[in-house]
């Protein structure tokens, strides 16, 4: 097959993170997860390693039939046949010559050789119009993974083995895939599903990486080591490109990091309109390696610290020293003047070291978040002592995620006094003004936005979740990407209502969902007066240029222009045509 010629393709998806990168393809699935990769470095490894492989195939073997004679004592014969149909393809003459021949003729080890051969297998079974025998496919990729964890012991190994320059192609990609990798040797994520305000974005952004999202079938059609471009800007992907079109990007690519110098450059002056209003600028963050990120793009202040990250990947569950260590580095930076600390959002598509976790059928509205603290205490403590220790480094805003009604904030702040108190006791040191907040993205939440702003010092309304339960769409579903619309009357009410609220209750409010990141809504955002825009930092600069280069009043004009109309598609093309023409360089193709 290496004799193939290589058809150029372009495929047009989701631009979710700007910029352009060409690189190569690497088709990643959860089963690369624990694939080392490596060369061997010395001919007389071969045989060494040929042999660890058909060790690792006679072992499989023996377990498949240990299998078979197990389920001998069953009625239905049909799972004994799917055992028969394995032990078949582990003695297929071409699956195993395929992998040997990899191994000796490109000296690697025998996990990536089989990795290779059962690539190419996925291949074949692509171009079979038959559902059923497409399906097989799955028959071999179980032998696959039976084959290598003999191999490995189950040893888990991260995708950064495949080597720098590599531009990840996969299905999805859940938190737990994206923190095995090491971000500096990826220059891209180019997805089947998934929209803008996805994971992968979310993290995309934050570490300004390009990526293509909503493509469909990349996966179907991509093959690892081909080579690619990836334009987050536009939503396009190239593959195999001719040198033409890779000089072309490569200039692309220039202009786009000239821009991007040109805006870093005022990026440290202050968010504030030409009529003296000021808007707190934040980053999210996900990693503590991000914050660097943040500081050097403008940001005030850390805006939104996701914390469920620290229980991602781990053997066993963090430590009260482990969260205590993370927050530490969060609030005590130079040259930011605050930090919002999420409790932990785990649940709905976020996952934890617990192997007690339940898998749900509708996890986006099930236990998560707040939900998810209060009935784990013991956790939801950990992680509060953890912060309140650490808010003597700086000054610390705690956020709980996805409250719904005045009892779980009630108690969650119950909770936090009487860790606090008893820290106080036993003369540990902590910070004296640390702020209470919510984050509003449960409509019940806007609703009673009254009742809750007495009891909290400020709002954080996170968009992604609030768009999602207001229009009722999954937002992980490509089917219905269409229907999130931040620009929606709805939403933009709702928005207005929390801020009332909170202004005529004395407190701030701020916005930390991605929302608050997109360029083309800054007007809008400004027209709400809302106090504090917190975002992925890649958007930090441009942002503050348009609030430095407008005013208050011009955007609360839009914004009074804005709720007159009716639909989304009217608001979509005033606020378009307001931004286009105010802002020339920064909306030079579509304020979308």
């Amino acid at each position: 097959m290496s004799g193939d010629v290589k058809k150029t393709f372009a495929l047009k998806g989701i631009g979710v993170s700007p910029g352009v990168e060409i690189g190569k393809a690497y088709l990643y699935n959860r089963l690369d997860a624990h694939i080392p990769f490596y060369k061997l470095v010395d001919k007389s490894l071969v045989s060494e390693e040929i042999a660890r492989f058909m060790a690792a195939v006679e072992a499989s073997e023996t377990q498949l039939r240990e299998i078979k004679k197990k389920l001998s004592s069953l009625k239905e014969l049909e799972p004994q046949y799917i055992i028969d149909v394995h032990i078949m393809i582990l003695k297929d003459k071409e699956f195993i010559d395929n992998t040997l021949e990899n191994i000796k003729e490109m000296g690697i080890n025998a996990e990536w050789a089989l990795k290779m051969t059962i690539d190419r297998y996925r291949e074949i079974f692509e171009r079979i119009e038959d559902a059923y025998l497409k399906g097989r496919i799955s028959d071999i990729q179980y032998i696959g993974e039976r084959i290598i964890a003999n191999l490995t012991g189950k040893r888990r190994q991260t995708i950064s083995d495949m080597g720098s320059g590599i531009i990840i192609v996969a299905t999805d990609l859940s938190p737990a895939d994206t923190a095995q990798m090491k971000f500096d040797k990826v220059l891209g994520f180019a997805t089947d599903i998934g929209g803008k305000t996805s994971h992968t974005a979310i993290v995309s952004r934050a570490i300004e990486t390009p990526a293509v999202m909503g493509l469909k079938n990349i996966t179907q059609l991509v093959r690892t080591n081909d080579d690619m471009i990836i334009d987050g800007s536009s939503g396009l992907v190239i593959v195999n490109p001719d040198p033409e079109m890779v000089k072309r990007y490569e200039d692309k690519k220039k202009h786009y990091q000239e821009i991007k110098k040109e805006f870093l450059s005022d990026a440290h002056l202050p968010a504030m309109t030409k009529d003296g209003y000021k808007v707190e600028i934040g980053g999210n963050i996900e990693f503590i390696e991000e914050i660097p990120s943040a500081v050097s793009h403008g940001a005030e202040g850390i805006g939104l610290y996701r914390t469920e990250f620290i229980y991602i990947n781990r053997e066993q569950l963090p430590t009260e020293e482990d969260h205590f260590s993370s927050y530490k580095r969060v609030v005590g930076i130079n040259g930011l003047t605050w930090s919002t600390i999420r409790t932990f959002d785990l649940g709905g598509d976020k996952f934890s070291s617990d192997p007690k976790a339940i898998k749900e059928m509708n996890p986006q509205m099930g236990l998560r978040a707040i939900r998810f603290c209060l009935k784990e205490i013991e956790l939801f403590k950990l992680q509060l002592r953890a912060i309140i220790r650490a808010s003597v480094y700086g000054k610390t805003r705690v956020l709980f995620p996805m409250i719904s009604g005045i009892e779980e904030i009630r108690e969650a702040k119950r909770i936090f006094e009487q860790l606090k108190n008893e820290l106080i006791i036993q003369g540990v040191p902590i910070g004296n003004d640390i702020e209470l907040g919510v984050m509003v993205e449960v409509p019940s939440a806007v609703i009673i936005a009254d009742k809750l702003a007495k009891e909290v010092d400020f709002f954080s309304i996170g968009t992604n979740d609030l768009i999602q339960y207001l229009m009722a769409i999954d937002r992980g579903n490509e089917r219905v990407t269409y229907l999130y619309e931040p620009l929606h009357p709805a939403v933009l009410r709702f928005i207005k209502r929390v801020v009332d609220v909170g202004h005529n209750a004395g407190i701030r409010v701020a916005m930390c969902g991605e929302m608050a990141g997109e360029p083309a809504y800054t007007m809008v955002l400004l027209g709400l007066e809302l106090d504090e825009l917190s975002m992925n930092p890649l958007a930090i600069p441009r942002v503050k240029k348009i609030i430095r280069e407008t005013s208050l009043q011009e955007s609360k004009y839009l914004l009074k222009q804005v709720l007159k109309l009716e639909s989304t598609a009217e608001i979509r093309e005033l606020v378009g045509n307001v931004m286009r023409e105010k802002f020339p360089e920064v909306f030079p193709i579509n304020a979308q």
